[in-house]
Protein backbone atom coordinates (compact mmCIF):
# COMPACT_ATOMS: atom_id res chain seq x y z
CA UNK A 1 0.00 0.00 0.00
CA UNK A 2 1.22 3.33 -0.97
CA UNK A 3 -0.79 6.39 -1.34
CA UNK A 4 -0.19 10.24 -1.50
CA UNK A 5 -2.22 13.17 -0.85
CA UNK A 6 -0.83 16.97 -2.06
CA UNK A 7 -1.71 19.92 0.41
CA UNK A 8 -2.17 23.11 -1.36
CA UNK A 9 -2.40 26.96 -0.36
CA UNK A 10 -4.48 28.87 -3.56
CA UNK A 11 -3.06 26.60 -5.93
CA UNK A 12 0.46 26.14 -4.85
CA UNK A 13 1.92 22.79 -3.73
CA UNK A 14 2.85 22.80 0.53
CA UNK A 15 3.83 19.51 1.23
CA UNK A 16 2.42 15.50 0.92
CA UNK A 17 1.28 13.14 3.28
CA UNK A 18 2.99 9.68 2.30
CA UNK A 19 0.87 6.63 3.22
CA UNK A 20 2.43 3.46 3.38
CA UNK A 21 2.43 0.33 5.58
CA UNK A 22 6.17 0.46 6.80
CA UNK A 23 9.34 2.50 6.86
CA UNK A 24 10.79 1.47 3.39
CA UNK A 25 10.55 4.83 1.53
CA UNK A 26 10.77 7.33 4.37
CA UNK A 27 14.31 8.14 3.37
CA UNK A 28 13.70 8.66 -0.41
CA UNK A 29 10.52 10.88 0.47
CA UNK A 30 12.78 13.16 2.92
CA UNK A 31 15.54 12.95 0.30
CA UNK A 32 13.48 14.86 -1.92
CA UNK A 33 13.70 17.96 0.37
CA UNK A 34 16.85 18.27 -0.75
CA UNK A 35 18.89 17.39 2.90
CA UNK A 36 21.78 15.93 1.52
CA UNK A 37 24.20 18.60 3.57
CA UNK A 38 21.73 19.10 6.72
CA UNK A 39 21.67 18.12 9.81
CA UNK A 40 18.30 16.09 11.37
CA UNK A 41 17.19 15.84 14.92
CA UNK A 42 14.92 13.49 15.62
CA UNK A 43 12.18 14.87 18.50
CA UNK A 44 10.45 11.34 20.18
CA UNK A 45 9.20 10.27 23.26
CA UNK A 46 10.41 7.65 25.76
CA UNK A 47 7.36 5.20 24.60
CA UNK A 48 7.86 5.29 21.01
CA UNK A 49 11.83 5.50 20.77
CA UNK A 50 12.76 2.01 21.99
CA UNK A 51 10.25 0.67 19.23
CA UNK A 52 11.15 2.78 16.35
CA UNK A 53 13.93 5.50 16.46
CA UNK A 54 16.88 2.89 15.47
CA UNK A 55 14.65 2.07 12.08
CA UNK A 56 14.04 5.71 11.34
CA UNK A 57 17.91 6.50 11.79
CA UNK A 58 19.18 3.79 9.73
CA UNK A 59 16.79 5.39 6.83
CA UNK A 60 17.84 8.85 7.13
CA UNK A 61 21.41 8.68 7.78
CA UNK A 62 22.70 7.90 4.63
CA UNK A 63 20.61 11.11 2.88
CA UNK A 64 21.82 13.83 5.42
CA UNK A 65 24.99 15.00 7.18
CA UNK A 66 23.87 14.10 10.57
CA UNK A 67 21.17 12.31 12.61
CA UNK A 68 20.13 13.22 16.28
CA UNK A 69 17.63 12.49 18.33
CA UNK A 70 15.98 14.54 21.50
CA UNK A 71 13.98 11.97 23.44
CA UNK A 72 11.45 13.52 26.07
CA UNK A 73 9.95 11.45 28.95
CA UNK A 74 6.15 10.59 27.45
CA UNK A 75 3.18 11.58 27.84
CA UNK A 76 1.13 15.00 28.01
CA UNK A 77 2.15 16.30 30.95
CA UNK A 78 5.36 16.61 29.29
CA UNK A 79 4.17 19.08 26.44
CA UNK A 80 5.23 22.22 27.83
CA UNK A 81 7.65 24.94 27.65
CA UNK A 82 10.04 23.58 29.77
CA UNK A 83 10.34 20.71 27.54
CA UNK A 84 10.38 23.30 24.52
CA UNK A 85 13.61 24.80 26.37
CA UNK A 86 15.32 21.56 26.86
CA UNK A 87 14.90 21.06 22.87
CA UNK A 88 16.18 24.78 21.94
CA UNK A 89 19.54 24.24 24.68
CA UNK A 90 19.98 20.46 22.71
CA UNK A 91 19.62 22.54 19.06
CA UNK A 92 21.58 24.96 20.10
CA UNK A 93 24.32 23.09 21.91
CA UNK A 94 24.70 20.79 18.23
CA UNK A 95 24.67 24.53 15.97
CA UNK A 96 21.39 23.87 14.03
CA UNK A 97 20.72 26.63 11.50
CA UNK A 98 18.04 27.69 10.20
CA UNK A 99 18.64 25.02 7.12
CA UNK A 100 18.51 22.13 9.49
CA UNK A 101 15.42 19.84 9.74
CA UNK A 102 13.52 18.83 12.98
CA UNK A 103 11.53 15.15 12.58
CA UNK A 104 8.93 14.35 14.81
CA UNK A 105 8.20 10.74 15.52
CA UNK A 106 5.67 9.98 17.64
CA UNK A 107 1.89 10.87 19.08
CA UNK A 108 -0.27 13.94 19.11
CA UNK A 109 2.51 15.17 21.57
CA UNK A 110 5.44 14.72 20.25
CA UNK A 111 4.21 16.39 16.76
CA UNK A 112 2.69 19.35 18.91
CA UNK A 113 5.65 19.95 20.43
CA UNK A 114 8.30 19.47 17.58
CA UNK A 115 5.98 21.69 15.59
CA UNK A 116 5.97 24.30 17.72
CA UNK A 117 9.76 23.80 18.60
CA UNK A 118 10.61 24.56 14.61
CA UNK A 119 8.35 27.46 14.66
CA UNK A 120 9.65 29.09 16.90
CA UNK A 121 13.42 28.38 16.73
CA UNK A 122 15.86 30.48 14.72
CA UNK A 123 12.24 32.14 13.78
CA UNK A 124 11.45 29.10 12.21
CA UNK A 125 12.62 25.86 10.73
CA UNK A 126 11.25 23.27 8.18
CA UNK A 127 10.02 19.87 10.30
CA UNK A 128 8.74 16.52 9.23
CA UNK A 129 5.64 14.53 10.79
CA UNK A 130 6.03 10.92 11.11
CA UNK A 131 3.00 9.97 13.20
CA UNK A 132 3.11 7.07 15.01
CA UNK A 133 -0.65 6.65 16.55
CA UNK A 134 -4.04 6.97 14.68
CA UNK A 135 -4.82 9.89 16.29
CA UNK A 136 -1.80 11.52 15.56
CA UNK A 137 -2.34 10.33 11.55
CA UNK A 138 -5.76 11.61 10.86
CA UNK A 139 -5.71 14.86 13.01
CA UNK A 140 -2.83 16.38 14.58
CA UNK A 141 0.39 16.07 11.69
CA UNK A 142 -1.68 17.35 9.30
CA UNK A 143 -2.84 21.05 9.11
CA UNK A 144 0.13 22.95 10.41
CA UNK A 145 -1.42 23.98 14.31
CA UNK A 146 1.24 23.66 16.79
CA UNK A 147 1.66 23.96 20.19
CA UNK A 148 2.28 23.19 24.09
CA UNK A 149 -0.07 23.60 27.22
CA UNK A 150 0.75 26.03 29.89
CA UNK A 151 -0.28 25.33 33.06
CA UNK A 152 -2.98 22.81 32.53
CA UNK A 153 -4.57 24.99 29.11
CA UNK A 154 -4.49 22.95 26.53
CA UNK A 155 -2.49 24.25 23.19
CA UNK A 156 -2.55 27.92 24.89
CA UNK A 157 1.06 28.55 23.53
CA UNK A 158 1.33 27.78 20.01
CA UNK A 159 1.83 28.70 16.20
CA UNK A 160 0.60 27.88 12.90
CA UNK A 161 3.61 26.25 11.11
CA UNK A 162 2.90 23.60 7.90
CA UNK A 163 5.26 20.73 7.97
CA UNK A 164 7.49 20.01 4.92
CA UNK A 165 6.02 16.37 4.87
CA UNK A 166 3.92 13.97 6.89
CA UNK A 167 4.76 10.42 6.42
CA UNK A 168 2.54 8.09 7.81
CA UNK A 169 3.68 4.11 8.32
CA UNK A 170 0.30 2.16 9.30
CA UNK A 171 1.97 -0.64 10.10
CA UNK A 172 2.69 1.12 13.62
CA UNK A 173 -0.96 0.96 14.83
CA UNK A 174 0.04 -2.87 15.39
CA UNK A 175 2.03 -1.48 18.85
CA UNK A 176 -0.78 0.81 20.19
CA UNK A 177 -2.78 -0.29 23.16
CA UNK A 178 -6.22 -0.77 22.75
CA UNK A 179 -6.70 2.52 24.41
CA UNK A 180 -4.36 4.17 22.34
CA UNK A 181 -6.03 2.70 19.52
CA UNK A 182 -9.29 3.43 20.00
CA UNK A 183 -9.10 6.77 20.76
CA UNK A 184 -7.89 7.77 17.64
CA UNK A 185 -11.25 6.46 16.56
CA UNK A 186 -12.83 9.21 18.60
CA UNK A 187 -11.07 11.97 15.66
CA UNK A 188 -12.18 9.72 12.71
CA UNK A 189 -15.99 9.23 13.64
CA UNK A 190 -16.15 13.02 14.55
CA UNK A 191 -15.08 13.44 10.53
CA UNK A 192 -17.58 11.47 9.23
CA UNK A 193 -20.04 13.61 11.90
CA UNK A 194 -19.52 16.92 10.37
CA UNK A 195 -18.43 16.47 7.03
CA UNK A 196 -19.41 12.94 5.14
CA UNK A 197 -22.50 11.21 6.13
CA UNK A 198 -21.76 8.07 3.44
CA UNK A 199 -17.37 8.25 5.31
CA UNK A 200 -19.56 7.31 8.51
CA UNK A 201 -21.44 4.90 7.98
CA UNK A 202 -18.93 3.05 6.06
CA UNK A 203 -16.74 3.25 9.16
CA UNK A 204 -20.19 1.36 11.04
CA UNK A 205 -20.11 -1.13 8.14
CA UNK A 206 -16.31 -2.08 8.13
CA UNK A 207 -16.27 -1.98 12.47
CA UNK A 208 -15.60 -5.52 12.78
CA UNK A 209 -12.28 -5.25 10.61
CA UNK A 210 -11.44 -1.59 12.07
CA UNK A 211 -11.27 -3.27 15.87
CA UNK A 212 -9.20 -6.12 13.84
CA UNK A 213 -6.93 -3.86 12.51
CA UNK A 214 -7.45 -4.70 9.29
CA UNK A 215 -4.57 -3.05 7.30
CA UNK A 216 -6.04 -2.94 4.13
CA UNK A 217 -9.42 -1.53 5.64
CA UNK A 218 -7.73 1.29 8.65
CA UNK A 219 -5.44 2.51 5.41
CA UNK A 220 -8.39 3.26 3.44
CA UNK A 221 -9.92 4.94 6.36
CA UNK A 222 -6.98 6.99 7.36
CA UNK A 223 -6.85 8.02 3.91
CA UNK A 224 -10.43 9.12 3.97
CA UNK A 225 -10.15 11.24 7.24
CA UNK A 226 -6.85 12.43 5.79
CA UNK A 227 -8.73 13.85 2.60
CA UNK A 228 -11.13 15.36 4.71
CA UNK A 229 -9.01 17.08 6.93
CA UNK A 230 -6.57 17.89 4.08
CA UNK A 231 -9.88 19.80 2.25
CA UNK A 232 -10.64 21.82 4.72
CA UNK A 233 -7.54 23.01 6.00
CA UNK A 234 -6.51 23.82 2.44
CA UNK A 235 -9.82 25.99 2.27
CA UNK A 236 -9.11 27.45 5.81
CA UNK A 237 -5.60 27.21 6.74
CA UNK A 238 -5.39 29.62 10.11
CA UNK A 239 -8.80 28.45 11.27
CA UNK A 240 -10.55 31.83 10.53
CA UNK A 241 -14.26 30.57 8.98
CA UNK A 242 -14.48 26.55 7.97
CA UNK A 243 -11.74 24.85 10.09
CA UNK A 244 -13.33 25.57 13.07
CA UNK A 245 -15.70 23.39 12.32
CA UNK A 246 -12.95 20.79 13.59
CA UNK A 247 -13.73 21.51 16.58
CA UNK A 248 -16.74 19.63 17.11
CA UNK A 249 -16.63 17.91 20.49
CA UNK A 250 -13.63 19.75 21.30
CA UNK A 251 -15.53 22.51 23.13
CA UNK A 252 -16.62 20.13 26.14
CA UNK A 253 -14.01 18.08 25.28
CA UNK A 254 -10.95 20.22 26.12
CA UNK A 255 -12.80 20.78 29.14
CA UNK A 256 -13.24 17.30 30.74
CA UNK A 257 -9.22 16.60 29.40
CA UNK A 258 -8.11 19.55 31.51
CA UNK A 259 -10.30 18.87 34.60
CA UNK A 260 -8.83 15.09 34.50
CA UNK A 261 -5.68 16.17 34.65
CA UNK A 262 -5.43 14.55 31.35
CA UNK A 263 -5.44 11.11 32.74
CA UNK A 264 -8.03 10.67 30.09
CA UNK A 265 -7.14 10.11 26.30
CA UNK A 266 -7.65 12.94 24.02
CA UNK A 267 -9.53 11.07 21.77
CA UNK A 268 -11.80 9.40 24.67
CA UNK A 269 -12.77 13.38 25.97
CA UNK A 270 -13.70 14.41 22.01
CA UNK A 271 -16.01 11.42 21.93
CA UNK A 272 -17.58 12.70 25.06
CA UNK A 273 -17.55 16.12 23.46
CA UNK A 274 -19.34 14.57 20.69
CA UNK A 275 -22.05 12.95 22.07
CA UNK A 276 -22.57 16.23 24.22
CA UNK A 277 -23.18 18.43 20.79
CA UNK A 278 -25.24 15.65 19.09
CA UNK A 279 -27.48 15.89 22.34
CA UNK A 280 -28.02 19.59 21.95
CA UNK A 281 -28.28 19.35 18.21
CA UNK A 282 -31.26 17.18 19.08
CA UNK A 283 -32.62 19.48 21.70
CA UNK A 284 -32.65 22.35 19.09
CA UNK A 285 -34.22 20.56 16.92
CA UNK A 286 -31.90 20.28 14.24
CA UNK A 287 -31.60 16.44 14.22
CA UNK A 288 -33.74 13.44 15.46
CA UNK A 289 -33.58 12.15 18.99
CA UNK A 290 -32.84 8.62 17.78
CA UNK A 291 -29.90 9.65 15.93
CA UNK A 292 -28.36 10.88 19.20
CA UNK A 293 -29.24 7.34 20.90
CA UNK A 294 -27.62 5.57 17.37
CA UNK A 295 -24.63 7.58 17.63
CA UNK A 296 -24.29 7.13 20.99
CA UNK A 297 -24.21 3.04 20.06
CA UNK A 298 -21.60 3.87 17.18
CA UNK A 299 -19.24 5.06 19.59
CA UNK A 300 -19.87 2.77 22.06
CA UNK A 301 -19.36 -0.10 19.51
CA UNK A 302 -15.43 1.33 19.50
CA UNK A 303 -14.80 1.38 23.36
CA UNK A 304 -15.24 5.37 23.53
CA UNK A 305 -17.00 7.11 26.43
CA UNK A 306 -20.98 8.41 26.19
CA UNK A 307 -21.85 9.19 29.33
CA UNK A 308 -19.82 11.13 32.13
CA UNK A 309 -20.80 8.51 35.24
CA UNK A 310 -17.69 6.91 35.63
CA UNK A 311 -15.23 10.34 35.43
CA UNK A 312 -16.94 11.73 38.49
CA UNK A 313 -16.94 15.44 37.45
CA UNK A 314 -19.82 18.24 38.08
CA UNK A 315 -21.60 19.57 35.32
CA UNK A 316 -20.99 22.93 36.57
CA UNK A 317 -17.07 22.65 36.87
CA UNK A 318 -16.86 21.28 32.57
CA UNK A 319 -19.02 24.39 31.94
CA UNK A 320 -16.70 26.63 33.67
CA UNK A 321 -14.10 25.08 31.98
CA UNK A 322 -15.37 25.89 28.84
CA UNK A 323 -15.10 29.70 29.55
CA UNK A 324 -11.39 29.17 29.39
CA UNK A 325 -11.34 27.55 26.51
CA UNK A 326 -8.61 29.37 23.70
CA UNK A 327 -11.39 29.19 21.26
CA UNK A 328 -13.73 31.58 23.07
CA UNK A 329 -14.78 34.89 21.07
CA UNK A 330 -15.47 38.11 23.03
CA UNK A 331 -16.08 35.73 26.17
CA UNK A 332 -18.58 33.51 23.57
CA UNK A 333 -18.28 29.86 23.41
CA UNK A 334 -18.42 28.88 19.98
CA UNK A 335 -20.46 25.38 19.83
CA UNK A 336 -20.21 22.99 17.09
CA UNK A 337 -22.99 21.40 16.22
CA UNK A 338 -24.92 19.37 13.50
CA UNK A 339 -27.99 20.33 10.90
CA UNK A 340 -27.90 16.70 10.21
CA UNK A 341 -24.71 14.26 10.46
CA UNK A 342 -22.47 14.99 7.50
CA UNK A 343 -23.03 19.16 8.03
CA UNK A 344 -21.71 20.98 11.07
CA UNK A 345 -21.90 24.88 11.61
CA UNK A 346 -20.73 26.84 14.25
CA UNK A 347 -22.73 28.09 16.55
CA UNK A 348 -22.26 31.39 19.10
CA UNK A 349 -25.77 31.36 20.77
CA UNK A 350 -25.20 28.57 22.67
CA UNK A 351 -26.80 29.46 26.32
CA UNK A 352 -25.04 28.55 29.66
CA UNK A 353 -27.73 26.52 30.36
CA UNK A 354 -28.59 24.78 27.37
CA UNK A 355 -24.65 23.44 28.39
CA UNK A 356 -25.21 22.48 31.95
CA UNK A 357 -29.01 20.43 30.37
CA UNK A 358 -26.43 18.68 28.17
CA UNK A 359 -23.78 17.63 30.52
CA UNK A 360 -27.19 16.75 33.38
CA UNK A 361 -28.11 14.63 30.24
CA UNK A 362 -24.47 12.89 29.96
CA UNK A 363 -24.00 12.66 33.97
CA UNK A 364 -27.58 10.50 34.04
CA UNK A 365 -27.47 8.44 30.83
CA UNK A 366 -26.40 4.83 31.19
CA UNK A 367 -24.70 3.04 28.09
Amino acid sequence: MFDRITVQNNGKRIYDIVLEASFSHLGEEVSRLGVEKRKLCIVTDSNVAPLYLETVETQLQPICKKVDSFVFPAGEGQKNLDTVRELYRYLIQRQYDRNDVLVALGGGVVGDLCGYGAATYLRGIRFIQVPTTLLSQVDSSIGGKTGVDFDAFKNMVGAFHMPSLVYTNTATLHTLSEEQYLSGMGEILKHGLIKDRSYYDWIQEHAEKILRRDGETCGAMILESDKIKRDVVERDPTEKEERALLNFGHTLGHAIEKLMNFQMLHGQCVALGCVGAVYLSAKRGEIPMEEVERVCEDFVRFGLPVNLQDIKLQPEDILAATKKDKKMDSGTVKFILLHQVGDAFIDTTVSDQEILDTLWWMLRRTE
